[in-house]
């Protein structure tokens, strides 16, 4: 990948002297979704798929943004000048919100920079594309004009910031802090009201994850999150008047059935009782890994599906086609949504000698309900992200 970067930077912009080339990967969640903008617990990973990047200073103030991927846009010219989002940007306000969010930081850039970039996560999918950019951006900012009091969290909150205020989606810190911090055959236990955080070896013996991408993304998926995260914020500050809280992650299962009863609207409800039980959830879980209990894992897993389908309502039909299906297959351990709703993906423990025939059989079967074909990734868990030797 890294020839056919150089190549595409050359015949863009002259040659590539001085170049650097970095890589930032896509995440899944196994398990905690919708935890982390409510203090709870995630448990998400780094994939070895990702975005990949070369970039290099200019001498004047403009900034050059190109995808291999959307070509159409061509290369989108933008500058320190005017750091705004902007619709005929499109995509390229990802990496633009990290050099605004640089800025607002008191990291100010004294020159513009070119960069191609050609990333291999299915746009849509859930697997955090868009925090891979923005991590990804974040590195070849620090390793370009040499700031070096930046850790890989600060990359990721600064990564989170810009998408919550630049580009108007209001996430959580889970897949910036995923992307930056993976660690190889490792997930991330991360308490998201302190970022306190362990790595958790993910030893599946004889299972595999697997990732379907539904192919589908609903058109509602960033203002019905930002709906879910008012309609937590709501519930807490109701809760907040039973219960000593600072967020929703601070309640056990048996504090909120005692506190409930606050909440006069049943929608909030379903959305704080996914929020609590989803938290917990996650912290038996990965204790279960860690007791080498994976089947114990994949039966939450099934339960965090069914609470984000019920209570958080953040699923759609194809993905809970997909689901069903895969807990109709031999051999699947567990199966869920992952990421933010509404289309995406589904992560899906299945045991080696199964994987074919999960993949055949749900195949042809989403095919036929649905209409159209789902994409199967069989993943590895990868590093955070960094420079390219």
């Amino acid at each position: 990948m890294k020839e056919k970067l150089l190549k595409k930077f050359a015949e863009l912009f002259g040659n590539t002297e001085g170049t650097k080339v970095y890589f930032s990967p896509g995440r899944v969640n196994l398990i905690g979704e919708h935890t982390d903008y409510n203090g709870g617990h995630v448990f998400p990973c780094a994939l070895t798929i990702g975005t990949y990047g070369i970039a290099r200073k200019r001498a004047d103030r403009k900034i050059h943004f190109y995808s291999m991927n959307l070509d159409r846009f061509g290369v989108v010219e933008a500058s320190l000048d005017e750091l705004a989002n902007q619709e005929a940007y499109g995509w390229a306000n990802y990496p633009l919100g990290v050099v605004w969010a640089f800025h607002e930081k008191g990291y100010t850039l004294d020159t513009g920079f070119d960069m191609v970039i050609w990333g291999n996560i299915p746009n849509g999918s859930g697997l955090s594309s868009s925090a891979s950019l923005e991590v990804l951006t974040g590195v070849i900012l620090c390793g370009l004009y040499h700031i070096t009091d930046l850790s890989m969290v600060d990359i990721a909150l600064i990564g989170q910031y810009s998408e919550n205020n630049f580009n108007g989606c209001n996430c959580g810190i889970m897949d910036q802090f995923a992307v930056a911090m993976g660690k190889k055959d490792n997930a991330i236990f991360l308490d998201t009201s302190t970022l306190h955080y362990e790595y958790a070896p993910v030893k599946l013996k004889n299972a595999r994850i697997v990732i379907v991408n539904s192919k589908v993304k609903h058109s509602l998926v960033d203002s019905a999150y930002n709906d879910r995260r008012q309609e937590c914020t709501d519930a807490l500050a109701a809760l907040k008047t039973a219960a000593d809280i600072e967020t929703l992650g601070d309640l056990t299962v048996e504090e909120f059935e005692k506190h409930q009863h606050v909440l006069k609207d049943p929608v909030l409800v379903k959305r704080a009782k996914h929020a609590v039980a989803e938290n917990q959830r996650t912290i038996e879980a990965v204790a279960a890994l860690k007791a080498d209990d994976i089947t114990r894992f994949g039966e939450l897993m099934n339960q965090s599906h069914i609470s984000l389908r019920d209570d958080y309502e953040v699923s759609c039909e194809e993905i809970d086609i997909l689901v069903d299906l895969a807990w109709k297959t031999p051999g699947v351990i567990g199966s869920r949504i992952t990421g933010g709703g509404f289309g995406g993906c589904t992560v899906s423990i299945v045991e080696n000698d199964a994987v074919d025939h999960f993949i055949s059989s749900i195949g042809a079967s989403y095919k036929e309900k649905v209409g159209h074909e789902a994409e199967f990734y069989t993943v590895d868990i990868g590093e955070g992200a960094g420079e390219i030797d």
